[in-house]
């Protein structure tokens, strides 16, 4: 149920960043194991200082090339003020959590944050140029895996428990984090893979989905502009699904989480809409 979050002050507060929903239907189930709990767009509140007033506060995020993505570290830098005693973070991830809740654990602390724990979730991969998110009977087994560790996640967190972070072996962390740190700031340029096919009707739903408002209409065909955070947002939600990346995405099955639609990613992306508490 969702209420305006001025009713009463919430016991938690999480932040989240989504694209094609995994990190978003996380969100909502640790909302709703929690209750009390005020949901925020990192997308919608890009760009304005962050005060965190709850008693234990979250960051919801999917990981992006083995670490931490762009806005989720830009989300760091402009929380002001916090109050919160216990804050958490869940990285969604396709199977390699790598050295992700390291990385993010350090990046607080450079700004006077503690993580007092840190847990991955692994869901189908959105990630399109390696291929589909696989059979459906595997994305059904990595979500009821996902809401068994919530369940357990949101007893962790309702008890306040402080935990070192999950992080992936050891080669991982080597091997993943030195191709995350070559590739990060190569990544809003990695949109010159992206182009539409004779299937784009010019609706203009890439444009208005795109969290890094990236992509905008040119002779009823979609441009990209080089801010891209590699989400695929643009072409998972395409209802053509016109939007292409490279040569072989023509080929493979579109994914978004089943349970989160169109609207709900729109309304992450939209800075003048505000999330309501989940009881």
């Amino acid at each position: 149920m969702y209420r305006n979050p001025g009713e009463r002050s919430m016991s938690t507060q999480i932040y989240y960043y989504t694209g094609t929903g995994n990190s978003l239907w996380v969100t909502r189930k640790v909302a709703e194991a929690l209750g009390g709990t005020k949901l925020c767009s990192i997308t919608a509140c890009k760009g304005r200082n962050q005060e965190i007033t709850a008693d234990t506060a979250g960051v919801v995020f999917p990981v992006h090339i083995w670490g931490v993505p762009a806005p989720v570290l830009q989300f760091v830098t402009s929380v002001t003020d916090v109050r919160s005693a216990y804050i958490f973070a869940i990285a969604v991830n396709a199977g390699q959590v790598s050295n992700t809740l390291v990385q993010l654990q350090k990046a607080m602390a450079e700004h006077r944050l503690t993580l007092s724990a840190g847990f991955e979730i692994p869901m189908p991969s959105n990630y399109i140029p390696w291929g589909g998110p696989g059979p459906k009977e595997k994305q059904n087994r990595r979500f009821e895996r996902a809401r068994e560790k919530i369940a357990r996640i949101a007893g962790t967190i309702r008890e306040k428990v402080p935990l070192p972070v999950e992080k992936g072996p050891l080669w991982q962390r080597i091997l993943f984090t030195a191709i995350y740190r070559a590739s990060f700031s190569r990544v809003p340029a990695m949109d010159q893979k992206f182009w539409a096919d004779d299937t784009c009707n010019a609706c203009g739903i890439c444009c208005t989905v795109c969290p890094a408002d990236n992509i905008t209409l040119h002779e009823e065909k979609p441009v990209w502009h080089h801010r891209c955070e590699q989400c695929f947002a643009c072409l998972q939600w395409c209802p053509q699904e016109a939007i292409q990346y490279g040569k072989k995405t023509p080929h493979y099955e579109r994914y978004h989480h089943p349970e989160i639609h169109l609207k709900d990613v729109l309304r992450s992306t939209d800075t003048g809409k505000k999330e309501g508490v989940v009881e």
